[in-house]
């Protein structure tokens, strides 16, 4: 009998990472630094489930590649260059991955780092372009260009 297989994506995997970004979201809701953050909680859930899309290795890190991926995904490439230059951003140069630390750091901190604008265009360009869903619609061959 054949055991079912899961995706790779997610289940059992995510859940170690999970609480571990639980752990230090916990963290910035007791910071008084953030005390007057509004909708604290809720932003921390989503940039908790933005992280972990981004964390491809499961690994509490956002590498190169995951940076790269995201910004493909987001129809925004950049060449290694420029993506060296906004991990050295967030991170302030001590390291070549972005910790979940620094990516809430970014998120909810007054300067406008690349990522927070990258972040923030992706949320909104979701929000302003809902997927058309079902079949397309049906042409005629006078339609056509």
């Amino acid at each position: 009998m054949a055991v079912p297989r899961r995706p790779s994506g997610g289940g059992l995997r995510r859940a170690p990472q999970d609480g571990r970004l639980e752990e230090i979201n916990k963290e910035f809701l007791c910071d008084p630094k953030f005390s007057d953050e509004e909708d604290l909680e809720e932003k921390l859930a989503v940039f908790k489930e933005k992280y972990m899309e981004f964390d491809l290795n499961n690994q509490g890190e956002i590498d190169l590649m995951s940076v790269k991926r995201m910004m493909e995904k987001m129809g925004a490439p950049k060449t290694h260059l420029e993506l060296k230059k906004m991990i050295s951003e967030v991170t302030g140069g001590v390291s070549e991955t972005i910790s979940y630390q620094d990516f809430v750091n970014v998120m909810l901190g007054k300067r406008s780092a690349v990522l927070k604008l990258v972040m923030m265009f992706e949320g909104k360009a979701n929000e302003s372009n809902p997927k058309p869903s079902g079949p397309p619609p049906e042409r005629d061959i006078a339609s056509l260009p």
